[in-house]
């Protein structure tokens, strides 16, 4: 649509262009990856589908990562411009202004609760709690230290274990277990992000590795905490995680992409390069994805 008059210039109004920045406001692919995780852990809680619950869970999981994302990029705004990778998000590049990617992001935000809350009030409670700890804790603490990972793993790990909270309305061992695995998984994968963009975080001011350094003492942390990621995922075929559990199929398969996962760790260790990180973040996404699936088939089949 275009306005026109003597004094104005020609104004053009693009909802594909609002529409894709607001995509990109809320990081899209990745809060629907996130949704996905919570919808894996609905369907290893129930013997029963009730459609209302997954679909509230879908669209007030997606309201909450969204809300995290866009209070993150209002926050950041002046370091995603110093960086290539998020120069041309919507704030840095000049297309959005900071009031509309904040009333963007609490409104998501209220919109996320209101939606949760109506699943129970457990499941809008965590909801909550890892947007407040996205924003208000780790988001800051990026610029100031590496254990800024340790602390955005928690909200990370969230949304695998907020299915079966809303399935269930209660917290105890399974979503635990569902809880420790994604936590644990997010270290080789943020920090196989860190080691490729490592230039670009530091033009920024982010201290994303654990030493600071791509060195090997970053790439053993990257390895052990991989080992533990693995370790972890099989805890339900040993019968110790309550009614979650693994099938020996569904355990050979979780070795089998434990080893592809591993193997890519140890290839980081052994080249140290940012293309040996490349391939190992793209190994921590086929071994999350692939394990929830693996999951959720053996539930089901």
């Amino acid at each position: 649509m275009k306005t026109h008059s003597n004094n104005l210039p020609i104004v053009t109004f693009n909802i594909l262009t609002l529409l894709s920045d607001f995509l990109k406001l809320t990081k899209f692919r990745l809060s629907i990856s996130v949704v996905f995780s919570s919808v894996a852990g609905y369907l290893l809680a129930v013997d029963q589908i009730k459609t209302s619950i997954l679909v509230g869970l879908f669209f007030g999981g997606f309201a909450m990562v969204g809300a995290s994302n866009a209070f993150n990029q209002w926050i950041e705004k002046e370091k995603d411009a110093l960086m290539d990778r998020t120069k041309n998000r919507p704030l840095p590049a000049g297309r959005m202004n900071n009031l509309t990617a904040l009333t963007i992001a609490s409104l998501l935000s209220l919109a996320g609760i209101f939606i949760l809350n109506n699943i129970n009030s457990k499941t809008a409670l965590f909801g909550a709690l890892s947007v407040f700890i996205y924003t208000c804790v780790y988001t800051p603490l990026k610029s100031v230290t590496p254990l800024s990972v340790f602390v955005g793993a928690f909200p990370g790990a969230i949304p695998f274990m907020l299915g079966w909270v809303a399935a269930t309305g209660s917290f105890g061992v399974e979503p635990g277990v569902l809880f420790m695995i994604q936590f644990f998984w997010q270290f080789p994968h943020f920090w196989a992000i860190g080691w490729m963009m490592d230039d670009d975080y530091k033009r920024a001011g982010f201290k994303m590795l654990p030493t600071g350094k791509m060195d090997r003492a970053t790439a053993f942390q990257i390895v052990f905490y991989t080992l533990w990621t693995i370790i972890i995922s099989i805890i339900p075929y040993t019968q110790y995680s309550g009614e979650l559990t693994l099938s020996f199929g569904a355990f050979i398969c979780l070795i089998l992409i434990g080893f592809y996962f591993l193997y890519h760790a140890l290839k980081l260790m052994q080249k140290k390069s940012k293309e040996a990180a490349r391939k190992l973040m793209y190994a921590s996404i086929t071994y999350i994805s692939f394990l929830q699936i693996i999951y959720v088939l053996d539930k089901w089949i």
